[in-house]
């Protein structure tokens, strides 16, 4: 009854809903705002400037495997010679909150979630809307992941390219606060958000609006792309960019194989 209900809301009230489910997402990010504030040692010294020291473990992981490989030493890091200053007044203040709430939205995801699939959920079948804790599990989890690759792999190749290149001995890298925080940022969400590919596919799938058939089509340029992003976010190494590509592909192929399960159950 319901979902009854719902669905004969007028546009309004439905705009009304929507307006409560973005009131109760935001409360959560601030409580999980809150809980990252009483953490703040091991947010700031051990995961935000973590990549800046050589010995992170994803510098240490990369020197490992380049034994393996025949690479030697030549991509091991000993030394990231750069420093983070804060050139702003209120810089710190302002990196503190907005890592917090970055942080925030990254714990409340599940719950984001859960409120706008409550939201649509309406315009469902009753099976469909079984698959609530299935949809939720697996977005998250596809989520989390593509977090820890931006922050285990991306961010840590960005910083040592950007570190290590020089147009000229005259100039030394001191990096500000800032740009620096924003880089972190934008490779864990855009990462995060990019590994939901599967996820979004499967439901323009279920709407008509993408086929498999148009994504085998365009694969060669979407592999076109992954590869110029790897190449851009890494150092010039081969190991270094198929470690990025590789994952990125594979997102990419499993949302093909995907849209083409939801074609071949729609057909039957």
């Amino acid at each position: 009854m319901a979902s009854k209900a719902k669905k004969d809301m007028s546009f309004m009230e439905h705009l009304e809903e929507l307006r409560w489910v973005l009131v109760r997402s935001t409360l959560a990010v601030i409580i999980m705002a809150i809980v990252v504030y009483f953490f703040e040692d091991f947010v700031f010294d051990t995961l935000i400037f973590g990549p800046t020291d050589p010995n992170f473990i994803t510098y240490r992981l990369f020197c490992e495997a380049s034994h393996y490989v025949g690479f030697a030493e030549s991509i091991c890091i000993t030394e990231l010679n750069f420093v983070i200053q804060n050139t702003v007044m209120e810089g710190q203040v302002n990196v503190f909150i907005w890592i917090c709430i970055t942080a925030g939205f990254i714990l409340a995801f599940p719950y984001i979630l859960l409120q706008f699939w409550n939201f649509i959920a309406p315009a469902l079948y009753e099976k469909e809307r079984k698959n609530v804790k299935v949809f939720i599990f697996v977005s998250s989890l596809l989520f989390f992941i593509g977090v820890l690759f931006g922050y285990f792999v991306i961010v840590p190749m960005t910083l040592n390219f950007l570190a290590t290149f020089s147009i000229s001995d005259v100039v030394k890298n001191e990096f500000n606060l800032e740009s620096y925080i924003s880089m972190i940022k934008t490779s864990v969400i855009v990462s995060g958000l990019f590994f939901e590919l599967p996820v979004i596919i499967y439901f323009l799938t279920k709407l008509g609006i993408v086929t498999a058939g148009f994504l085998r089509k365009y694969r060669k340029y979407a592999i076109v792309i992954v590869l110029i992003i790897a190449a851009i976010v890494t150092p010039p190494d081969v190991v270094s960019q198929v470690t990025v590509a590789i994952p990125m592909l594979l997102v990419f192929e499993a949302s093909v194989i995907i849209a083409a399960l939801v074609e071949k159950r729609k057909k039957a």
